[in-house]
């Protein structure tokens, strides 16, 4: 279960009946707010994976791209010894290399908007966190008058439980454009031009041969 699937779980489940039935509805409003601490600390450590995440992937591809210009070293080498088979051999790992970079590039960016959208996310959560630790201290009120005033207890209890029904339909609401933002369609590569693409490489290869040629002849 995730941890906005728990949070949406608890807001879902006939609160209105919950309260009325609850011996103890302070309890139950408490239980309610330290779950949505809990989904909090649980969101922020998430984040904190996300951004780990992205600067290994980022190191990696710092690492990839000086091998691409060693491969480029390497085929200036042979090439200045005569060996064009070298060359092109040296050139070819170096696309290759590259490509590598490329698509770790675009996981960095996915990374990017992960973290974009978690952020967002936690001020949401925070707002409304802060926001039900403000209105609890109210709510409570609320219950121990009804409690205390029998003769109109169905009447009072009936304002509290809607109250308390508006405020988690809010709640709801939020949580509902978080979960939103999580439902992002994973994007696959395409692979329709993937023959044309690698002859575009190819040609990319010799057009680098050739300027290394150029290079070494001048």
């Amino acid at each position: 279960m995730s941890i906005f699937s728990r949070m949406t779980d608890i807001i879902n489940s006939n609160i209105s009946a919950l309260l009325d039935k609850a011996e103890n509805p302070e309890k139950l409003i408490r239980m309610v707010i330290q779950e949505m601490e809990e989904t909090l600390v649980e969101v922020r450590s998430g984040t904190a994976k996300v951004i780990a995440e992205k600067k290994t992937l980022t190191r990696r591809v710092e690492h990839l791209r000086r091998q691409a210009r060693d491969w480029e070293e390497k085929a200036e080498l042979a090439l200045s010894k005569n060996r064009e088979d070298l060359a092109k051999a040296a050139l070819l790992e170096k696309s290759n290399v590259n490509s590598t970079v490329e698509i770790m590039e675009q996981d960095i960016g996915r990374l990017d908007e992960t973290l974009d959208k978690l952020s967002s996310e936690i001020e949401l959560l925070q707002a409304k966190l802060n926001d039900a630790r403000a209105r609890q201290k109210s709510l409570l009120m609320r219950t121990k008058a009804t409690r205390s005033r029998l003769d109109v207890n169905r009447q009072l209890t009936n304002n509290t439980i809607d109250n308390a029904m508006d405020k988690f339909e809010y709640y709801e609401r939020k949580i509902d454009m978080m979960e939103g933002q999580l439902e992002s369609a994973n994007v696959e590569q395409k692979s329709l031009h993937s023959e044309f693409e690698e002859l575009a490489r190819q040609e990319k290869i010799d057009r680098e041969l050739q300027e290394l040629k150029n290079k070494l002849n001048r």
